[in-house]
């Protein structure tokens, strides 16, 4: 009865598809960046390239409040407050995490050369080496990297609660505040519907454990 009383008291299927939203075109956006930024470190010679590796590094220790106030003036002058694009676009630029494009830089390096070369000798481009033989290689860190970018956005109450002024946008972090707030006196509601919010994390974690584990133990690839 709870559980029931917890997803009609508010428009819970409304908050769960949004979140879905952002989470699977944030995952696509991360992914999409990441990988080729990875590759472009770790297989191509170019000027600079461990000069840029290095300041990319170096962003991970920028705290989010320093880029807050700034993100927030270049969202407002182009006309994206009150979307979903701040909460979106970012992540197709790498602005998941650099930590992501040194995980899968890792991977892509540990990947012996004698079968990038093979593959030039076959007559293969950067574009068919890096989607044929890279990308199937570090399966284990694309999905790490996707779990991570998941619980992320699934639990961001900070961004969503700055950018989506409308109601008809807000994810399940606001509408569990917002629940919350209404019915601070039920704690049988808010349990069940914390409950809930958690539920995706737990199953997608358990079913994707074994990946996880090879991901963050940079395991590469096997003999």
């Amino acid at each position: 009865e709870n559980f029931r009383l917890a997803v009609t008291q508010v428009p819970f299927m409304l908050y769960l598809s949004n979140s879905l939203l952002l989470v699977t075109l944030s995952i696509i956006g991360t992914l999409f960046s990441t990988t080729l930024t990875a590759y472009a470190f770790a297989k191509l010679n170019w000027p600079g390239r461990d000069t840029f590796f290095v300041i990319m590094l170096a962003t991970m220790m920028i705290p989010i409040q320093v880029i807050l106030i700034p993100s927030y003036i270049l969202y407002a002058r182009i006309g994206w407050l009150g979307t979903r694009l701040p909460l979106i676009v970012p992540f197709f630029f790498g602005g998941g995490s650099a930590f992501y494009i040194f995980l899968l830089r890792q991977f892509f390096k540990g990947i012996p050369k004698d079968l990038t070369e093979s593959a030039f000798m076959d007559g293969a481009g950067h574009f068919r080496i890096f989607w044929n033989i890279m990308l199937p290689l570090t399966k284990p860190a694309l999905i790490t990297i996707s779990l991570f970018t998941f619980m992320f956005v699934w639990n961001d109450y900070f961004g969503p609660l700055i950018y989506l002024s409308n109601p008809d946008h807000w994810t399940l972090a606001l509408g569990l505040r917002a629940f919350q707030t209404q019915y601070s006196g039920r704690f049988d509601l808010m349990m069940a519907a914390a409950i809930l919010v958690m539920l995706p994390t737990l199953i997608i974690f358990f079913f994707a454990q074994k990946q996880f584990i090879e991901g963050i133990t940079f395991s590469g690839i096997k003999g």
